[in-house]
């Protein structure tokens, strides 16, 4: 499953984004030259870099930054550290969130990068070293008010307060401490956010609560099926178990549990953060082919992994009213031409998924303020930001008598077309 995972989100996922841009801009008749700027990225950063392993042997890595629209703002955007990881797949989720954080109202643009590595083979050290030289390789090309990095697939709170301390370093000593908010997503010691943990999942659930009042259906009893059992799928997975849903199966790279009765959210959490953080091996549920996994029978999918997941391959097996997009890009645009056809709903990633980002943005400003914010605080900014957001597609979609993805692109392009065409471009 993992393998062809990264086969389809290498050759997919940029197409992917673009096919979406282009179909949302030709629905609103986009300018011209704003779709021009669009199109393409500021900029492509590719590092090489070298670290020594605990064996005192030399290895190479290979990091990306690419920074596609800094129009409302700083680039932000997360690094992943992951097999699949090259300048497609950065440029696409660039443009992800240059579409997600305008659709959030968010005064940052949109950035992705990461390193090309399977972080399972190394150890901690090593992953310091790494993070710390990919840090220092980047240079002046992230900033707390140019780019700002965040966790992503495979990194961490703990990776990030490695990057923020590598950068500060770098700086004169009275100068260090105004470098915090140079990343997001940093251990509460370390300048953090209460809540920025659970951010992501917290906003997944929220857009699935709007979405139960737009279709006047009860959450409690539903069953619900997760890709991905890692922070998002977690956290997604704990609050819709707050609100009486059941999740009869969860899958990742190691396995795919089900009980139609329903899986213990948090027995099953704490099992993978004893086992590799993975769920294999859990024993309150059974082990099933995962191929099976999209057309299990429930109400609500989230995908919550990778890219390019539900495809024309599998998107007519699917049973379920829902799929909330936890990842980047997990339906392809063929897999969604089916559902919608179909009548199944799908809530946008640039929507679904946005909580991380709008928590990342709390991060920054705390930072900036240096102030201390409290996690109720700070889920109900969440809260609200997402249920504006979600409000503005349903809305957007009604007026163009379009599907919720081009509602979502409509709302970002539009913010974005009335920037340009207010401040002109610089001659």
């Amino acid at each position: 499953m993992e393998v062809k995972a990264q086969e389809k989100k290498k050759t997919g996922m940029y197409e992917n984004v673009m096919n979406q841009f282009n179909h949302a801009a030709d629905l609103m008749n986009l300018d011209k030259g704003i779709r021009k700027i669009l199109s393409s990225t500021n900029s492509e950063i590719v590092v090489h870099f070298p670290v020594k392993m605990d064996d005192g042997s030399i290895e190479t890595f290979t990091g990306y930054r690419v920074q596609h629209n800094n129009a409302l703002g700083p680039y932000k955007g997360g690094l992943r550290y992951h097999p699949t990881v090259d300048i497609d797949a950065a440029r696409a989720l660039a443009i992800w969130m240059t579409w997600k954080t305008a659709l959030a109202g968010l005064p940052f643009g949109g950035a992705k990068g990461g390193i090309e590595i399977d972080p399972k083979k190394y150890s901690m050290n090593e992953l310091e070293r790494i993070s710390r030289r990919f840090t220092f390789a980047l240079g002046d090309n992230i900033g707390p008010d140019l780019d700002i990095p965040a966790p992503d697939v495979n990194t961490n709170a703990q990776i990030m307060a490695w990057i923020s301390d590598t950068f500060a370093s770098q700086k004169s000593p009275s100068n260090r401490f105004n470098n915090l908010h140079v990343v997001t997503g940093k251990p509460m010691g370390s300048g953090g956010l209460e809540g920025r943990d659970r951010a992501t999942g917290f906003g997944v659930v929220a857009t699935i609560k709007s979405w139960a009042k737009v279709r006047g259906v009860d959450l409690k009893g539903m069953k619900y099926i997760v890709q991905g059992y890692g922070n998002v799928g977690y956290w997604t997975a704990h609050f819709l178990n707050q609100l009486g849903a059941i999740m009869v199966a969860a899958q990742d790279a190691s396995a795919t549990l089900y009980n139609e009765k329903g899986i213990d959210v948090e027995a099953l959490y704490q099992h993978s953060l004893g086992y590799k953080n993975q769920i294999e091996g859990f024993d309150g549920a059974e082990v099933i082919d995962s191929e099976k996994f999209f057309g299990l029978d429930c109400d609500i999918i989230v995908p919550a992994a990778l890219g390019n997941q539900i495809t024309k391959d599998n998107a007519h097996d699917i049973k379920a009213k829902l799929i909330a997009e936890g990842a980047n890009g997990p339906t392809d645009t063929d897999a969604e031409a089916i559902l919608l056809e179909r009548g199944v709903d799908v809530i946008p990633d640039i929507l679904c998924n946005s909580g991380g980002v709008i928590g990342s943005y709390y991060e920054w400003l705390q930072n900036k303020r240096s102030e201390i914010w409290k996690l109720d605080q700070v889920l109900d900014m969440i809260h609200d930001k997402v249920s504006i957001a979600f409000d503005k597609v349903v809305e957007t979609s009604k007026e163009y008598d379009t599907h919720w993805r081009n509602g979502a692109y409509l709302v970002a392009l539009k913010r974005l077309e009335q920037t340009y065409k207010e401040r002109g471009v610089f001659p």
